[in-house]
């Protein structure tokens, strides 16, 4: 019975990697989704279990200079991958509605197939924004919705890449990098220290561009159920790239009406309310706060909890207020 069942499961795999565009074959991870899947693995692993044990008992790395490196590296990386995005068919032929994916050798469908590579690659690399959190111990970022969109995306477009590197299914890949230009941008000025605080005024309008993004890419391809053919090869990935941007869209709505509408998102500045006796007992305690990357955005629940006013020996309970 066991040996029936391993011989079909057996049969299951060998015959999705026999699907497979072979033009990627050597392209570095592409050979299984074992190696893939193993770096995911061990992701979830440090990221769940052995970073934060690591870092139970120690004090929170200095990783500014890494960190000033690591996120303007990716600035010029996804700027590179929008450009031969465009360059491989998005302005060189593509109607921007059903395009199928060029599987020939010819040198533009070799250049699709090596920037789709790339782009996924490249999701692999921003892994290291979960592993500096942990290694910064900024614990509150690290949410579940954060580690899926992190792991389920690489693994997600592994696939993707592996049957249908290009074609109107990479629309959204190509939307994302130019976010993750501005995104990274931002990273980098903010990890670069107060002195930049001052170009950051923006930072609000990081969470509208997201929005954008996951209305671009659904409605792109919600077109595929209005057309009567289309020859797209690989329709599965287009029901896949509708929900995952629809879901997101949802999330990152969400916050924005708790953010900027409720008003529960607190301005840096404004943290000390209380100074020189002026506050009678009350200040603001922010609870945890969440940051999602695809990708990134920045979920911050803040709940006013009051803060205990010490003078002259004696306690001052603060009230509940909202901020």
């Amino acid at each position: 019975m066991l040996e029936t069942v391993k011989d079909r499961v057996l049969e299951v795999y060998d015959s999705l990697l026999a699907g497979r565009d072979p033009r990627l074959k050597d392209y570095l991870l592409m050979d299984s989704p074992v190696n893939m899947s193993a770096i995911l693995l061990a992701y979830l692993f440090f990221v769940l279990y052995a970073g934060p044990r690591f870092m139970a008992n120690r004090k929170p790395f200095q990783l500014k200079e890494a960190m000033i490196i690591y996120n303007l590296s990716l600035v010029g990386l996804s700027a590179y991958i929008v450009y031969e995005f465009l360059m491989s068919g998005w302005l060189t032929g593509y109607t921007w509605r059903c395009d199928p994916c060029d599987y020939s050798n010819s040198p533009q469908g070799l250049r699709m197939a090596r920037v789709a590579w790339l782009f996924l690659f490249s999701k692999f690399i921003e892994l290291m924004d979960t592993v500096f959190f942990v290694l910064r111990k900024k614990h509150s970022q690290i949410t579940f919705l954060h580690i899926f969109h992190h792991s389920f995306m690489p693994w997600t477009w592994w696939w993707g890449v592996s049957y249908a590197p290009g074609g109107m299914g990479s629309f959204h890949a190509m939307v994302n990098s130019c976010v993750h230009v501005i995104m990274y941008f931002y990273y980098g000025l903010s990890a670069a220290g107060p002195r930049f605080q001052k170009f950051l005024w923006w930072k609000k309008y990081m969470t509208a561009i997201q929005l954008t993004q996951f209305v671009l890419v659904s409605l792109h391809a919600t077109q595929w159920y209005f057309m009567k053919s289309c020859d797209y090869q690989v329709p599965l990935f287009i029901h896949l790239i509708w929900m995952y941007g629809t879901f997101f869209f949802v999330l990152f709505s969400n916050f924005w009406y708790q953010a900027y509408v409720k008003g529960k998102r607190l301005p840096k500045n404004t943290q000390q309310l209380a100074k020189n006796g002026k506050a009678n007992g009350s200040t603001t305690v922010a609870n945890g706060s969440s940051v999602v990357s695809n990708g990134h955005g920045v979920h911050e629940n803040c709940l006013s909890n009051g803060k205990k006013h010490h003078e002259n020996g004696s306690t001052l309970n603060g009230k509940m207020k909202k901020a």
